[in-house]
């Protein structure tokens, strides 16, 4: 993602963090609040999450589930911890 701009509480970087967990609605109620603020003005994020949310239609128009391996699975939470300031953690 090419951006790193504030807007609001979050930055386009913890957006880009937290876009699977919004999509699944796993998010807290006042963090989605926060990425809802940010998305309505910041339109590269915008086209951003439009992308993820095409590339999800596209694999379950595929058919079948998709799992990653357990040590992938643990590396890209890993690394997506890693953006996250530490007080946010």
């Amino acid at each position: 993602m090419g951006c790193d701009h504030q807007h609001g509480d979050l930055s386009c970087r913890e957006i880009f963090a937290l876009l699977s967990e919004y999509l699944d609605e796993e998010l807290d109620a006042s963090i989605c609040s926060q990425l809802e603020e940010h998305l309505e003005d910041c339109p590269p994020c915008v086209d951003f999450l439009d992308s993820l949310r095409r590339t999800i239609g596209l694999l379950q128009a595929e058919g079948r589930p998709l799992e990653a391996p357990p040590d992938l699975r643990r590396e890209v939470i890993d690394a997506l911890r890693r953006l996250q300031p530490p007080e946010s953690r």
